[in-house]
């Protein structure tokens, strides 16, 4: 380990320690539990979920499949172990749970649970991952999407080796577009399909061909005789990265049929219990770095789509029949929290739970899910910004009620830093912006506390009052944190989002210096000891902010994009970069790209800056990081690289990746802090 790695965590751990026995600390990382992907069965009486712990020893995210019934009684393990359980998903009667299992070591294949013995079954043998889990009404079938590949692109053949000699790995030839994934790494060629395989286990069936993708949420019709799914069957996606249509396939002779047709993305379609109908989302592509997703309506006997949500200026982020085929429920972000809400085929919206979330292990985002079952009941993650995500239940009385409490024990012996909405005016432009005040556990008032601006990514996303490990460990560090939605943000409306459009950074800095000013007025925060920083857009902003003040003591950019121009020929979403944030092409309007890079400021800055990314992240590739250490090297400004080994652009996939980095950046402003 580099001595310079080194200092920084010792130091970190020196800094928590002091913090107090009832303060959240580094290992208290590893008793936290998350509830996750709630799954109702179809009488609503039990609910299956994915209950996420975290082991110490192994440092690894465990997810062990649990029930509850809808009572809040009978909580216990169904499927448990060191295997990864996912995607549990009952059967029509309710008498089998399907799930996927890398049990045997097999990878991931589908397994089934019997639920009155107990026994389970492999039921595949599948070459890849099966994905989008669908059950046929009849419970005889199981439709899923899966990777098939292609032949890929062959140029030289290369002469026949000797035998017995050991040549180097044969060149690989890429050709597509996009052709590395974050997360994924470099993609092998080939295309997702829809196939059906029997319950009872056996070989699967492909029912989609062809060199397109077809993928997202896969819907039975009621009768059994035919599959709904999006697709892009276009013959080149590269120039409309975000198109896509509804489109139907016959499951007994592989028929396909597009069910609608226009520029935009259409995706999770959902026939009616009645068959009648489909509801689906989707929006009307403006070319526009954000749009706001709406609920449509298709009448299968018509093929006449309507839109429910025209007037709602918010995304709907999920849309489920609500037990009958004439009332929907829909999921959606309004400042900063994510609801549900109960939409008639009129377009009317009835809010009916607003406190989903806390499912995100690392950052406040909002999160959340929900399903329903065969009379309406609803299960849903029910989150804080006090607690981690939990299994709650909303009847069809409208009464609701939390059925696990999976961190109490925890809770019982540490005391969670205090969060408090905050509200302000930009100093530019006619905006109201949201935020929330973290402050430590034992906050008096009348000292003064160092502030840390945390800014999220996206830019398109939001931050609401939801439970922050990382947040929470800033705090317990003795820090004040600011975390805040600036313009570009997005459940504000899209007039607000699109404040950004072609013009990012801009005034969405203004909105954060102001918000800054807004904690300061409130008295209690040291203005010699204000602290800086954010991921991925949070991160672009935070190299912006250090180019544009001096006020703040130090930063830490989160994998960040620093050069427009050579990010964009380096992410995994090229096609869509150059088409949805910017104008024109880097070579046709190259100062568009630059005007907005905050290597463009680095002249201007003196700030310590740390720089923080994952070595294999290729969405804001750790390229652009290097750029400005490298720079700010130069110009002798003083900067240190943190490398994160093995790690995308999701920097948490284990616990000691969340502990890591906030120890780091915690180190790093602590050789820049005035402590008394």
């Amino acid at each position: 380990m580099p001595r310079f790695i080194l200092m920084l965590l010792l130091c970190s751990n020196a800094v928590f320690a002091v913090a107090g026995d009832r303060h959240f600390t580094e290992l208290d990382v590893f008793d936290l539990e998350y509830a996750i992907d709630p799954q109702i069965a179809p009488d609503g009486n039990s609910i299956a979920y994915l209950r996420q712990s975290m082991d110490i020893m192994t440092d690894r995210m465990l997810t062990n499949v649990w029930v509850v019934s809808a009572d809040g009684s009978q909580h216990r393990p169904l499927l448990s172990g060191t295997e990864s359980f996912s995607s549990p998903r009952w059967s029509p009667s309710g008498d089998r749970l399907l799930f996927v299992s890398n049990a045997d070591k097999r990878g991931a294949e589908l397994h089934m649970r019997w639920m009155d013995s107990g026994q389970t079954a492999l039921l595949s043998n599948l070459p890849e991952s099966p994905s989008s889990l669908a059950w046929s009404p009849d419970g005889k079938s199981i439709a899923f999407t899966m990777f098939v590949p292609a032949d890929g692109v062959k140029l030289a053949k290369p002469p026949a080796k000797p035998e017995g000699a050991k040549w180097a790995a044969p060149v690989k030839v890429i050709d597509q577009l996009p052709y590395r994934a974050d997360g994924a790494g470099y993609l092998k060629t080939g295309y997702s399909h829809v196939f059906v395989i029997p319950a009872d286990g056996g070989s699967p069936r492909q029912l989609t061909s062809g060199d397109y993708d077809h993928g997202g949420a896969l819907s039975w019709s009621p009768d059994g005789k035919s599959i709904v799914f999006s697709a892009s069957r276009i013959d080149n996606p590269i120039e409309d990265p975000a198109e896509s249509e509804i489109w139907s396939v016959e499951v007994s002779s592989g028929k396909l049929s597009p069910l609608t047709d226009r520029d935009g993305p259409d995706f999770a379609p959902r026939f009616s219990p009645d068959g009648k109908s489909i509801v689906y989302l989707g929006y009307d592509d403006k070319q526009l770095g954000y749009h706001n997703v709406g609920v449509y309506l298709l009448d299968v006997s018509s093929g006449e789509s309507r839109a429910l949500t025209g007037d709602l200026d918010r995304s709907i982020g999920a849309v489920a029949w609500a037990g009958s085929s004439n009332r929907l429920y829909v999921q959606y972000d309004d400042r900063g929290q994510r609801r549900i809400a109960r939409l008639d085929l009129n377009g009317k919206l009835s809010n009916l739970v607003d406190d989903l979330g806390s499912a995100n292990a690392g950052r406040p985002y909002t999160s959340g899910s929900f399903s329903v079952s065969d009379n309406g009941t609803l299960a849903y993650t029910r989150g804080s910004a006090l607690r981690p995500s939990e299994v709650a239940v909303l009847s069809r009385n409208g009464k609701s009620q939390q059925l696990t409490h999976l961190n109490d024990d925890l809770f019982a012996r540490r005391d969670a830093a205090t969060v408090e909405e905050i509200n302000w005016q930009s100093s530019v432009g006619d905006h109201e912006i949201q935020g929330w005040i973290v402050k430590p556990p034992d906050f008096d008032a009348n000292k003064k506390y160092p502030l840390i601006l945390e800014i999220h990514g996206g830019p398109f996303a939001a931050y609401g009052p939801h439970f922050s490990p990382e947040i929470q460990l800033f705090a317990s560090a003795g820090y004040v944190v600011l975390y805040t939605n600036p313009r570009g943000s997005t459940s504000y409306g899209a007039e607000f989002a699109n404040e950004i459009h072609h013009n990012y950074p801009s005034q969405d800095y203004d909105d954060l210096m102001s918000g800054v000013d807004a904690v300061i007025d409130r008295g209690y925060i040291d203005e010699q000891q204000l602290f800086v920083t954010g991921g991925s857009g949070g991160g672009v902003l935070t190299a912006w902010i250090v180019g544009k003040t001096d006020r703040f003591a130090a930063a830490v950019v989160a994998k960040p994009v620093i050069n427009w121009l050579s990010f964009v020929f380096t992410s995994d979403g090229t096609p869509f970069f150059v088409k949805y944030w910017f104008g024109a092409m880097p070579w046709d309007d190259p100062m568009a790209y630059w005007d907005r890079s905050p290597l463009s400021l680095v002249g201007n800055v003196t700030t310590p800056t740390m720089l923080l990314t994952g070595e294999q992240d290729f969405r804001t590739p750790i390229s652009e990081s290097e750029q400005l250490y490298q720079a700010l090297k130069l110009r002798g400004v003083d900067t240190a690289l943190v490398r994160v080994p093995e790690r995308s652009h999701t920097l948490i996939a284990r616990p000691s990746h969340l502990i890591a980095k906030a120890a780091n950046i915690i180190a790093w402003f602590e050789r820049y802090r005035d402590v008394d």
